[in-house]
């Protein structure tokens, strides 16, 4: 069968390979797309970034950098090895494979592909945090019209969005069927232990929304998983 060029003999091993490059590939399309559109309009109707707002300490600077790469150098490294390997995993990258002891072959494939469905079913969550979140999206520091968002998700966890984030890092291990994934997970979550503060600290500065945050604080005391952290 002929697939994007390539003569690949297709089985279900190559299938599922497929669905989980189509997934990323997706996903990270998506992605771009809506970041665009999301800082537009936060812009329009919230206005810019204040200079002042902005985090200045190195080790604030950083994190997200680190984020980003911790985030998308694991889903597109394997786009780009599979696709250049016929669909299927090399050997090397094999070696990191989840152990199939676990759950046999057969329901390894059909977690694989749950997995791949829910990252598609995970987009619809994230539009629906961005709805709520709206003119107040920023990459850091605080917009010309702050806000205290507590609507939707926002009442249970103060930071939805990363959430989401760190849930899709799990759903990746699934359908890579890899550990590669989990270290790029802690490395994450170190990040988010770091980067929550600091982001926390830049509203409490903001003399416009100061006391509604912390009372905010303390209504929705979980920054990510409700009831725990």
């Amino acid at each position: 069968m002929h697939i994007v060029g390539l003569d690949i003999p297709m089985s279900i091993s190559h299938g599922i390979e497929a669905m989980v490059v189509l997934t990323i590939t997706s996903g990270s399309v998506y992605s771009i797309t809506k970041m665009r559109s999301v800082a537009a309009n936060a812009e329009a109707k919230g206005g810019r970034i204040r200079t002042a707002s902005m985090p200045t300490s190195f080790l604030a600077r950083i994190v997200t950098p680190i984020q980003v790469l911790a985030t998308f150098i694991p889903p597109l490294g394997y786009v780009c090895t599979v696709v250049l390997n016929g669909f299927q995993q090399p050997e090397w990258m094999a070696k990191f494979a989840l152990s199939e002891e676990l759950v046999g072959s057969q329901w390894k494939n059909a977690l694989r592909v749950l997995a791949c469905s829910a990252s598609f079913l995970l987009r619809g969550v994230v539009d629906y945090v961005l709805h709520h979140l709206g003119e107040q999206w920023d990459a850091a520091g605080r917009r010309e019209k702050s806000r205290i968002v507590q609507t939707g998700p926002y009442a249970f966890v103060r930071h939805p969005l990363f959430s989401l984030s760190f849930i899709q890092g799990v759903l990746w291990i699934v359908m890579f069927w890899s550990y590669v994934p989990l270290f790029s997970l802690a490395i994450i979550a170190t990040v988010f232990v770091i980067k929550l503060p600091i982001e926390e600290n830049t509203i409490l500065q903001d003399e416009r929304v100061r006391e509604e945050y912390r009372a905010y604080m303390k209504k929705v005391p979980a920054r990510l998983i409700p009831y725990i952290w």
